[in-house]
Formats: structure tokens, C-alpha cells, sequence
């Protein structure tokens, strides 16, 4: 199979987004696992009941690498940074006149 410079191109695309949803699901996998350990750890303990502030901490966290990674885009997500590009390179193009 011959490869051309877009099939390489979205194939790097491609394997970024397989990369980004892959240290998503990591990252969800290692929270789930830590939290119930210092929820045994506090059960443990006496049940002082403290295991929930790293659990609301770390959760906002994870919801917040959820929404970037599946769809929720800030002001300057990859939409802007698609525009902008295209923009920059508009204008290069004018001014070179190439």
C-alpha cells in the first residue's frame, strides 16, 4: 500500500487521538483505584471520613480531562487552532504572493 502525505498526515492524526483518549481512560482507571484504596485506608482507619476530599478534588480533575478529550472545547480549542492556522497561512500566502 502506498502512502501519500494526507494518509500520513491523518494517520498522525489519527494515532494522536487514539493517544489522547488512551491516557483518558488511564487516568479515569488510576482515579477509580487510588480512591477506593483511601476509602478502604479510611474505612480502616475508623471512617474519620476524610477519603472524599480527594475524591471531589481529583473527580473534578478527571471530569475536566473527560470534556477536553471527548468534545467540550474552551475558547482556544482545536476549532480556534484550526481557523487560526488556516488564517496565518492565508495571509502568508497573500503576502508572499505564493
Amino acid at each position: 500500500m502506498e502512502t501519500t502525505p494526507t494518509t500520513d498526515i491523518r494517520y498522525q492524526q489519527a494515532r494522536k487521538r487514539v493517544e489522547e483518549i488512551k491516557g483518558f481512560y488511564t487516568h479515569l482507571v488510576i482515579y477509580l483505584v487510588v480512591n477506593a484504596f483511601l476509602f478502604a485506608i479510611d474505612l480502616i482507619g475508623g471512617g474519620n471520613w476524610w477519603f472524599y476530599w480527594p475524591l471531589l478534588g481529583w473527580g473534578i480533575a478527571v471530569a475536566i480531562h473527560g470534556a477536553v478529550t471527548f468534545g467540550v472545547e474552551g475558547p482556544f480549542g482545536k476549532r480556534w487552532e484550526e481557523r487560526k492556522l488556516r488564517e496565518l497561512m492565508e495571509d502568508d500566502h497573500q503576502l508572499h504572493g505564493v
